[in-house]
């Protein structure tokens, strides 16, 4: 297939370039290469076969030559992080939502029917978790008062108990938290209506905790893991807030890539959501460990610190995404941690992993 890959110079975008690349495709990259992202001048080019276009996705008129001659379109151009400063909203707004919805016109001028689209676990929120008397629930707000006397699981909303763990399947209800989690669901509408319109095909894909070579530390995803490390190349033992049980699906950037171009190859009709993850929960005190492990450093210190906003256990049921595409993640839990943990200070891969590194 001729496809157009946006944002393709960040993080996951080179993985999935090159696993686009490696599965034969004719692969046409699009990335504004925006200072935020790509900091310091970095340059970038792409890989031996692969064209490149340097422009914005709200570009109508960069997105027309862009789009000539492609048969589906894997969307990954997004402003990223965490999302917390309401000063970022209109960016966030702006470069994801009114990006997409520029992209998504553009398709329709041309007829470009079949979009790739990256999502995210954070449109769940805290998910849903099972109350011993009230069953599934949403959580109710985790309280400052509770956290401060370390008493970190949510609560249920209707007896106030501590509140057992569950899988998020991809149709629980969206609960966004900040603006790029809000960001991600506006996109997620934006591209279910032009499929409704034009009888387009979409797979939405709704990436966990994603990790690996060029993983920025700025991250909605697993930007802790960079954090940890950093501290055991000084030294120092990393510091793990709450009581380091916080539940997470960390899933590998290459397998992540992998989901994301089969779903490019045979998602040819309708709108289907992805949950990407491994599979297997992990707690935030595991990654630290084993990292901890891979660089000979210190044991993790658990803090008690907490921040009031932080989502305390989400996890993916990925079964869909298995079953109905037939993958399945190949890369294990602690060598992919021992990987990241021996990679450079600033996140670059050793070759022959390089030209598949960046952020995003």
């Amino acid at each position: 297939m001729r496809v157009l890959l946006t944002g393709g110079a960040g993080f996951i975008g080179r993985h999935v370039l090159a696993e686009l690349m490696r599965r034969g495709h004719d692969v046409r990259v699009m990335d504004s290469l925006r200072n935020d992202v790509h900091r310091d001048g970095q340059a970038w080019s792409p890989p031996r076969g692969a064209a490149f276009l340097t422009g914005d996705v709200r570009d109508a008129q960069v997105l027309g030559t862009a789009l000539a001659g492609i048969d589906a379109v894997v969307h990954l151009a997004a402003k990223v992080g965490l999302g917390v400063d309401i000063g970022d909203m209109p960016d966030y707004a702006s470069s994801n939502d009114a990006g997409t919805a520029v992209l998504l016109a553009a398709m329709a001028r041309t007829g470009v029917s079949r979009l790739t689209l990256a999502s995210s676990m954070v449109v769940y929120g805290e998910g849903f978790g099972l109350c011993p008397e009230h069953g599934s629930v949403r959580p109710a707000p985790r309280l400052e008062a509770s956290l401060a006397t370390g008493n970190f699981e949510p609560p249920c909303p209707h007896c106030g108990r501590p509140l057992g763990t569950t899988l998020v399947v991809e149709d629980t209800p969206f609960d966004p938290r900040n603006a790029y989690a809000t960001s991600k669901v506006a996109q997620e509408f934006y591209a279910s209506n032009w499929a409704r319109v034009t009888g387009g095909a979409v797979a939405m894909m709704r990436y966990h905790n994603v990790y690996g070579p060029g993983m920025p530390r700025d991250t909605p995803y697993a930007g802790v893991a960079a954090i940890f490390t950093s501290a055991l190349r000084n030294g120092q033992a990393p510091k793990v807030f709450e009581d380091g049980r916080q539940r997470r699906d960390f899933v590998h950037v290459r397998d992540v890539a992998a989901a994301t171009v089969a779903a490019c190859e045979r998602q040819t009709s309708g709108v289907t959501a992805f949950n990407v993850g491994s599979g297997t929960p992990r707690t935030v005190g595991e990654m630290a460990e084993a990292l901890a492990r891979a660089l000979d450093g210190p044991a993790p210190v658990v803090t008690g610190q907490y921040r009031l906003g932080d989502v305390r256990h989400i996890t993916a049921d990925s079964s869909r995404l298995r079953t109905e595409l037939g993958w399945q993640p190949v890369v294990d839990f602690n060598e992919g941690m021992a990987e990241l943990a021996h990679l450079g200070e600033e996140g670059a891969a050793p070759s022959p992993l390089r030209a598949a590194m960046a952020t995003r």
